[in-house]
């Protein structure tokens, strides 16, 4: 059968086999937890920014109620979370993470916290393009048993939404627009368009690793 295909078609279909060997199954979430909690209301805290962009906390912050309410929650408004947590004295989102999560419920009386870091935001120059990375964890946590619930990841991009590269530019004209297009990335904000991409696919409900579906969605309790 191999002895027809050239040499090079038979080396890359040995790499394809041998990756699929090692991806093995995919991994899903232990819901157990979840399911026993089965929370009504979320506090959503500041993500904590592991990035070099000071808006990265703000940005992914003002993204992350709409799809905890599509998902089925009620969420603490996050303006008045914030506020309540600046009058008093806690300004930073590394220092609101480490709250005691009684005290958190006894303050907001959420039934569930979420914790995000922000790993990636902003704009990547690369060789020959540019775009916008906003990258992102989350954990839910109960606030009466302090069992996390849930974890998970996501991730996307600039060119996700619509921001593609022109071909036939050649390596000068591609460089050229690779570094057009990371200021115009920076002036427009667009990573904060892209946080509310990351946004959902980090929190959405549904199978096989988003969020189990909450008391106000239709698909209640049939995940």
């Amino acid at each position: 059968m191999f002895k027809s295909l050239p040499l090079k078609i038979i080396f890359a279909l040995s790499v394809l086999g041998l990756l699929a060997a090692c991806a093995g199954p995919a991994k899903h979430v232990d819901y157990t937890a979840f399911k026993n909690s089965r929370p009504t209301s979320i506090l959503i805290l500041p993500p904590v920014n592991d990035t070099s962009d000071v808006n990265a906390t703000n940005g992914m912050l003002s993204q992350m109620t709409m799809p905890l309410a599509e998902a089925g929650y009620y969420v603490i408004p996050v303006a008045s979370a914030e506020e309540t947590f600046r009058q008093n004295g806690l300004n930073s989102s590394a220092e609101i993470a480490q709250i005691d999560p009684a005290k958190l419920r006894s303050i907001f009386g959420a039934d569930a916290v979420l914790y995000t870091k922000v790993t990636q935001y902003g704009s990547v120059y690369q060789l020959v393009d540019s775009t916008t990375i906003v990258s992102a964890s989350g954990k839910l946590v109960d606030l009466n048993s302090g069992n996390v619930l849930w974890q998970g990841e996501g991730r996307a991009t600039g060119k996700e939404i619509g921001m593609n590269v022109n071909v036939g530019l050649g390596i000068v004209g591609a460089l050229v627009q690779a570094a057009v297009k990371q200021v115009a990335h920076n002036l427009t904000d667009e990573a904060h368009d892209v946080a509310g991409l990351t946004s959902t696919r980090l929190l959405s409900a549904g199978p096989p690793n988003g969020l189990l579906y909450g008391p106000h969605s239709p698909k209640y309790k049939t995940d």
